[in-house]
């Protein structure tokens, strides 16, 4: 190395040491709001809805279906809480049994539990229906002991007859009694079995229904924010 090449290597080893410096000083400026967005995060809640087709707004948008329109007033009340909606077409209690733990990765501070509807148009035992739904909030409390459960009464119409139909709706005022959760004694009250606000099926409604059971949930999980 001569005299005259030095001070260009002066100057490039000036010119990477500054580059290195700003580098890190722009790292420590970002990491606060790093930390910042990441602890918002973590600090949001979760509404979980955890049900079959009726939760996934079978027939049109999630959006608009009542776990879509929750989130929807949930933001326009500048709420601190995120819905995830756990819906699974043509699901059973015991399906939902089975693919709960999934869901139970990360702790709701609201679980809404939507299911049987599907037991009690298949005609499965009533005991049946009841123990699954027995067990989905005894695993929800076993390992969330604090989460707050709401159960979300159904009815089904008289097709397996009176008395099956009679058990099913006392069904969900026992389990709701015996488990001490709240109950939202009829999720399709105003909309069930009214053909303008269901879809040709006659069992899922539509936008409109939706927005009508979407009223009929929200005190109960008002009540629990």
């Amino acid at each position: 190395m001569n005299s005259r090449t030095l001070p260009s290597y002066l100057v490039l080893f000036a010119f990477v040491a500054f580059f290195s410096c700003s580098q890190k000083a722009e790292q420590k400026a970002e990491a606060p709001e790093s930390r910042e967005a990441s602890q918002t995060e973590t600090t949001q809640k979760t509404i979980l809805f955890f049900g079959n087709s009726l939760t996934a707004a079978y027939g049109i948008d999630p959006e608009d279906g009542f776990a879509g329109l929750t989130q929807s007033r949930i933001d326009s009340l500048g709420l601190d809480y995120k819905v995830i909606n756990g819906g699974l077409s043509g699901e059973t209690t015991a399906g939902g049994l089975s693919r709960l733990d999934w869901f139970l990765e990360d702790e709701p501070a609201i679980f809404i539990l939507e299911l049987g509807g599907n037991d009690g148009l298949r005609g499965i035992q009533i005991s049946e229906t009841k123990n699954n739904l027995l067990a989905i909030v005894d695993k929800v409390r076993s390992k969330y002991p604090d989460t707050k459960i709401i159960l979300a009464g159904m009815q089904i119409p008289p097709n397996m007859g009176q008395e099956y139909s009679k058990e099913f709706s006392e069904l969900y005022p026992a389990v709701a009694k015996e488990k001490n959760v709240t109950l939202i004694p009829f999720l399709l009250d105003r909309v069930g079995g009214i053909p303008e606000l269901n879809l040709p099926d006659g069992i899922h409604p539509t936008e409109e229904g939706h927005k009508i059971v979407a009223e009929t949930i929200w005190p109960f999980i008002e009540a629990e924010l």
